[in-house]
């Protein structure tokens, strides 16, 4: 079994906010005017990921099936004179690397993941491996406009991170993986997973063939 205690949780879960609006809403968060280029998601993923105070030595691993999906649309709506900056934030890491920019702040271990029926699955599982004492797990999605009528973009927004650590003393919860005999549960995907984090709900459920995930609160 692996397992690690969870020592802080943040979530966010602003419906159907607009990017603008997140802006707006969190901007006293962050320097004067660092903002402005900033995307939903990589507003949401720095404001859970100041308050979890990462440093140099921890690892971060961050999970998202569609990531930056407003960017992508808007680069995409560029061509045929796409932008150079617009790519630069559609890319699939693009919040976390937001986030670390404006804080400024180096980390030696960083593991971003995308997927769907097993991302839950590979993003905890590189979590709970981790070498580190500290261990943030975060991930999130962008609902997005045009993309969805292609189903391949998130229809809701959401962020969450978790620090994690082997030390019992004072823990909100714990989550492990298992070996299972259950079949892994298609339906369990990221939302699913950000629904039990943000409702504190326990979750006991084959994300993977042969894998379980336990997840407890105190």
């Amino acid at each position: 079994m692996l397992s690690r205690y969870i020592h802080a949780i943040r979530t966010e879960d602003p419906g159907p906010e607009e990017p603008a609006a997140t802006r707006e809403r969190l901007k006293e968060k962050f320097p004067r005017g660092a903002t402005r280029r900033m995307t939903q998601p990589g507003l949401l993923i720095a404001t859970a990921l100041a308050d979890l105070a990462p440093g140099e030595d921890d690892t971060i691993v961050y999970a998202s099936r569609y990531a930056e999906s407003r960017a992508l649309e808007a680069y995409l709506d560029s061509f045929p004179a796409p932008s150079p900056t617009l790519f630069q934030t559609s890319i699939h890491p693009g919040a976390v690397q937001q986030a670390l920019i404006g804080r400024q702040q180096p980390v030696r271990h960083f593991f971003p993941h995308t997927g769907r029926a097993q991302l839950v699955a590979h993003a905890v599982q590189t979590a709970l491996l981790a070498p580190t004492p500290r261990t943030i797990l975060c991930g999130g999605e962008e609902r997005s406009t045009w993309l969805r009528e292609y189903s391949v973009a998130s229809d809701r927004t959401f962020a969450f991170a978790l620090l994690l650590t082997p030390e019992p003393a004072g823990a909100l919860g714990k989550i492990s993986l298992a070996p299972s005999a259950g079949t892994a549960a298609e339906k369990f995907l990221l939302p699913a997973f950000f629904d039990a984090l943000h409702a504190r709900r326990a979750i006991d459920a084959a994300i993977a063939p042969g894998l379980g995930l336990t997840l407890t609160w105190q």
